[in-house]
């Protein structure tokens, strides 16, 4: 039950960051991609102290360091996709950066030497596909832009690996304060280094960066750190893909962006990487041994 519980916690991650796609846009438009980071991550790691602050009293420095590494490898992923994304189109950072569903199983092999699951890494692909359906258009040559979202997926992908790693001995919820007040103050740091303080603020910012702290930030770090004590790093990366699926399905829905063909095809093929993960279908012959017995 409780795995099941974790691939829906999961599930509403993915939801929460595809609405995200819809609300960093309105963002973007009134603060720069730096500022909203900075915003974000602050005010989600003042909501998580004021929660559960009283974790921290009993915060080891094994907690601690792990949660400052996952803060520090959280914010490189972000700024290596914002940065990415001033040299290439969204739809090409959005599938590159998706392209941690591969990286994800490669690195449990390189670190644990176990044999890699076979259905999970069949789903990786497919997922994989799915994605450039929905994202890819016109030139595939690399960039900088490119190479930048590349570099991205490989820190979400460690994020999620020593995400799905650490929570099985810390305190989830202790791991994931430390994690954003580490974001939070490099986020911060970088704003004051580039002077870039804003001195007045939209509603409609304010009304995003609102948004992306509780739901996009808090909520959705929240389930995805407490799911992942009970599912594989692999099997959390495939089903946090739907994040590209539900983000193009609430784009068509609030920014009226056209349906085509392509999409409901890469649609497809997201959810069918995520059923073979899930239910991993046996094989003919061993569903025949068992019926036989």
């Amino acid at each position: 039950m409780k795995k099941y519980i974790a691939d829906g916690m999961l599930l509403v991650t993915a939801i929460v960051w595809g609405s995200g796609f819809v609300i960093t846009a309105i963002a973007l438009e009134y603060l720069t991609a730096y500022q909203v980071m900075a915003g974000r991550f602050l005010l989600a790691s003042i909501i998580l102290t004021v929660l559960f602050g009283y974790k921290l009293k009993k915060a080891s420095k094994s907690v601690i360091w792990k949660g400052i590494l996952l803060g520090s490898i959280l914010y490189i992923a972000f700024a290596l996709q914002t940065v990415g994304l001033q040299y290439t189109t969204p739809s090409k950072n959005a599938f590159l950066t998706a392209v941690n569903v591969i990286i994800v199983p490669l690195i449990a092999f390189a670190v644990y030497k176990r044999r890699i699951d076979g259905y999970e890494i069949i789903g990786s692909i497919i997922a994989i596909v799915g994605i450039g359906f929905l994202s890819l258009q016109g030139s595939l040559t690399m960039n900088i832009g490119d190479a930048l979202s590349l570099a991205c997926a490989v820190a979400f992908a460690f994020d999620i690996f020593c995400t799905n790693l650490f929570v099985q001995k810390e305190d989830a919820i202790a791991l994931t304060i430390i994690q954003f007040i580490t974001a939070s103050f490099i986020g911060v740091l970088v704003v004051v280094g580039q002077g870039d303080i804003p001195t007045t603020i939209e509603k409609e910012a304010i009304y995003s960066i609102i948004y992306l702290a509780i739901f996009s930030t808090t909520l959705a770090y929240l389930f995805q750190n407490i799911a992942n004590q009970y599912t594989s790093a692999t099997k959390a990366a495939i089903i946090l893909s739907t994040e590209s699926f539900f983000g193009m399905v609430l784009s068509v829905i609030f920014l009226h962006e056209v349906l085509t063909s392509r999409m409901v095809v890469g649609a497809i093929l997201i959810l069918l990487a995520i059923l073979i993960a899930e239910v991993k279908p046996a094989h003919p012959k061993k569903r025949m041994m068992k019926s036989s017995q």
